[in-house]
């Protein structure tokens, strides 16, 4: 049970990320969006810092889910199959995707002022950039670790700009896709060097 409105409790803070960013989060708005007590709220996550953590975790988490793109029916995939379609996966017109992005997006937004946000947010992202790092490693194996990097890097900068483009209306989704997909094309070209 507890398990239970912990996780209600972080679906509730995306979603109320996802709406008024991070300065808005108020623990009562919180308590009244996941159907918990405010005591509640700081007994799971001790403090504001505390559940910022957490949903950080959590919207982490729930992308590396819908990215994975695990289907145990489907036929297995190449690497490049593999990475193009986690990254293509951060694009779909689905709520639970466009309140992840949008949450991540207002997280990254609010480290620019709110210094405590810093580390956990770059532990995500370079976890993230790890992740595709090793995916291009699987396409081009003889490539340089810092190479990888730098291409995986790149392309999850691209992904985040693109997103809240996308998220934002200024960018059509099909639009969105063709281009990250043409970005591993060339992140491939210039690792295959």
């Amino acid at each position: 049970m507890a398990t239970d409105r912990r996780r209600a409790i972080l679906e509730g803070a995306a979603r109320v990320i996802a709406r008024r960013g991070v300065r808005g989060l108020r623990m009562e708005e919180l308590a009244a969006e996941s159907g918990v007590s405010t005591a509640l709220i700081y007994y799971h996550f001790k403090d504001r810092a505390g559940t910022l953590r957490h949903t950080l975790e959590f919207i982490s988490d729930r992308a590396e889910r819908y990215t994975s793109g695990v289907d145990d029916t489907a036929e297995p995939h190449d690497a490049r199959q593999e990475l193009e379609q986690s990254l293509l996966l951060e694009f779909q017109d689905a709520p639970e995707v466009r309140e992840n992005s949008t949450a991540w997006g207002e997280l990254r937004a609010s480290a620019i002022f709110e210094p405590e946000l810093r580390s956990d947010l770059a532990r995500a992202t370079l976890a993230w950039i790890y992740e595709i790092a090793a995916l291009l490693g699987h396409i081009e194996p003889t490539a340089a670790a810092p190479a990888l990097t730098a291409s995986a890097e790149r392309l999850t900068g691209l992904l985040e700009g693109l997103s809240t483009r996308w998220l934002s209306g200024a960018l059509p989704l099909p639009h969105a896709r063709e281009l990250v997909s043409e970005a591993v094309s060339i992140e491939i070209q210039r690792l295959s060097r």
